[in-house]
C-alpha cells in the first residue's frame, strides 16, 4: 500500500490504490465542509424548490423539510461512518467498492458520476435567470439562457483549474454571500415585515381539506420536491483525501454541512412565507415568483440588484462544488482503470496535482447537456438529477447494512456503536421510500414521456452503463 495514503492517525485506508496518483492532503475541515455547504447552496436549495413546494402542497409543505432533514440525517450518519474507514477520492463509488466489490461499486459510480453532471448543467441553467434579471435582461430567451448558464460552467471550470487554495477562497466568499442572501433576508424578513401569522404554516389553502388525503397527495409530492434542497453533504466525502486527518475531520463535515444548510433553508422558508404579500395567488400559482414578489414589495427595487448579485454568485459556488465533487469522483474512478481513457483521467496537474483532466471532461459533458437543456428535456434532467442522488446514495447505504448483517463490519474513528444496524436500516427505508416518490408519475395532465421522465432516463443511462461496463470487462479479459 503506498504510504502516502496513510491517514494521520495511522491507520491505513482499504482501497486498492497501489501505484496510482494521489492528491495531495492540503485542506482542512473548513473546506470540507464549506465546499460541501457551497454544494448544498441555501440559495439554490431555497430558490429552486420555494414556489414548485408552495403550489403543490400550500404553505403546510414547510413541515416536509423537516421531514426531509430528519430522514437525510440518518443517510449521513451511514456515510460519515464510511468516510471515516475509507477517507479517499471517490466518496459513493469508493465506498461501494470497498463494501461489496468492484462491479458493484461500477454501476454506483456511474450513477453518481452522471447525476453531478447533470446537476451542475441544471444549476448553471438555473443560475442563468438570475444573471439574465441582474443584467437587465427581461424575460430571456432559452438560447440566451443556455449563454449565460455556459459563462457560469465556464467560471468554475476555471476555479476548480486555479489551484486548491484559489479554489477553497473562492468558496468561502460565496458562502458569505449564500448567508446574507438567505439567513440575513430572512431575519430581516421574520423580524420586520411579516404578513402572515404562524398558523400559516398548519394550512394547505386549495389542497385536499381531508388530512389522509392531504398526506398522500400533495405533502408527499411536496417532500418529493424538497429532496432537492437537503443532498450534496455527501461531497465532503469526495474531497476526503485532499483533507488532513480526514477519518475524523471529514464524518463531521459530512454531519455539519447537511445540519447547517438545511437549518438556514428551513428557516428561511418559513421567514418568507410569514412575509409573502398575497399567499393565496402564491399558492394557486398567480403569482409564479412570490420570492421576488416578496422581496422587492418589502425591501424595493433598489435593494434587488444587489441581491441578484449574491444570488448569482451562490449558484456559481454551487456549481463549483458540483464540480469539484464530479471531477473528484470521475478521478478515482479512473485511478481504478474503470473507465474509458483511464490514464488520461487520472492524470493529475504538475503543479498542484489537481485532477485537470477530469475537470475538463466534466465540463464538456454538462456544456453538452446544457445545450439541449432549450428543449423539453431539461425538465426530465432536473428529474433525474433529484432521484439520482438518492440511488447513489443508496448503492453504499445498502452496501453497508449487507457487510452489517454478515457480521463483517468494522468500525472506523468515527462509529455509531451499537445503533449502527438500527441508522443503517431506517436509511435504506427512507431511501427507497424517497426514490419512488419522486419517481412516481404525478403529471397526469401532460405527455407520457414527461410523466415517466425519471424512469425512463434510469433505465437508459442503466443500460448504456451495463454495455459499457460488459465492453470494458470483456476487454481486461482479451488483454490478460
Amino acid at each position: 500500500m503506498n504510504e502516502s495514503l496513510k491517514v494521520e492517525s495511522g491507520s491505513i485506508t482499504d482501497a486498492p490504490l497501489e501505484g496510482s496518483p494521489v492528491l495531495k492532503r492540503e485542506m482542512g475541515f473548513w473546506s470540507s465542509f464549506s465546499l460541501a455547504f457551497a454544494f448544498m447552496s441555501p440559495i439554490i436549495g431555497l430558490y429552486a424548490v420555494f414556489a414548485l413546494a408552495l403550489t403543490a402542497a400550500g404553505p403546510s409543505f414547510w413541515w416536509g423539510m423537516l421531514v426531509v432533514l430528519a430522514c437525510q440525517v440518518l443517510v449521513a450518519l451511514v456515510l460519515a461512518e464510511l468516510a471515516s474507514r475509507w477517507p479517499v477520492a471517490g466518496g459513493v463509488c469508493l465506498w461501494s467498492r470497498s463494501l461489496l466489490g468492484h462491479t458493484y461499486s461500477w454501476y454506483a459510480g456511474w450513477a453518481y458520476i452522471w447525476t453531478l453532471v447533470i446537476t451542475v448543467a441544471a444549476v448553471s441553467y438555473g443560475g442563468s435567470t438570475f444573471l439574465a434579471s441582474f443584467l437587465g435582461w427581461e424575460n430571456p430567451s432559452s438560447l440566451t439562457k443556455v449563454l449565460l448558464g455556459a459563462v457560469i460552467l465556464a467560471i468554475s471550470t476555471i476555479a476548480n483549474s486555479a489551484g486548491r487554495r484559489w479554489l477553497s477562497l473562492f468558496v468561502t466568499i460565496s458562502i458569505i454571500c449564500e448567508v446574507i442572501a438567505s439567513l440575513g433576508v430572512g431575519l430581516v424578513l421574520i423580524i420586520f415585515y411579516r404578513r402572515n401569522s404562524l398558523s400559516t404554516i398548519f394550512e394547505a389553502f386549495s389542497t385536499p381539506s381531508d388530512s389522509a388525503a392531504y398526506i398522500f397527495g400533495p405533502f408527499l409530492a411536496a417532500v418529493a420536491i424538497i429532496g432537492w434542497s437537503f443532498v450534496g453533504f455527501e461531497s465532503a466525502g469526495a474531497i476526503a483525501e485532499e483533507v488532513r486527518s480526514p477519518e475524523r475531520k471529514v464524518p463531521k463535515a459530512i454531519i455539519t454541512s447537511l445540519i447547517t444548510v438545511a437549518s438556514v433553508i428551513t428557516f428561511s422558508a418559513l421567514a418568507l412565507l410569514l412575509a409573502i404579500p398575497d399567499l393565496e395567488d402564491a399558492v394557486s400559482g398567480a403569482d409564479p415568483d412570490p420570492i421576488s414578489t416578496t422581496l422587492t414589495t418589502h425591501f424595493g427595487e433598489g435593494i434587488s440588484r444587489p441581491l441578484l448579485i449574491l444570488i448569482v454568485l451562490g449558484f456559481i459556488a454551487g456549481v463549483v462544488a458540483l464540480q469539484a465533487a464530479v471531477s473528484r469522483a470521475i478521478f478515482a474512478f479512473a485511478r481504478i482503470d474503470a473507465l474509458p481513457a483511464a490514464k488520461s483521467l487520472s492524470r493529475l496537474s504538475k503543479s498542484d496535482s489537481l485532477p485537470i483532466n477530469a475537470v475538463l471532461i466534466s465540463a464538456v459533458a454538462s456544456m453538452l447537456i446544457l445545450a439541449i437543456s432549450a428543449s423539453q428535456v431539461y425538465g426530465a434532467l432536473i428529474s433525474f438529477a433529484t432521484v439520482g442522488f438518492y440511488i447513489a446514495f443508496a448503492f453504499p447505504v445498502v452496501a453497508a447494512l449487507i457487510v452489517r448483517l454478515k457480521g463483517e463490519w468494522t468500525e472506523g474513528p468515527f462509529s455509531l456503536g451499537k445503533f449502527g444496524l438500527i441508522v443503517n436500516v431506517a436509511a435504506v427505508l427512507w431511501l427507497g421510500f424517497e426514490i419512488i416518490n419522486i419517481a412516481w408519475p404525478r403529471m397526469t395532465d401532460g405527455p407520457w414521456y414527461q410523466n415517466y421522465s425519471v424512469i425512463i432516463i434510469f433505465v437508459l443511462l442503466g443500460i448504456s452503463g451495463y454495455l459499457l461496463e460488459k465492453k470494458m470487462r470483456k476487454n481486461k479479459s482479451n488483454v490478460l
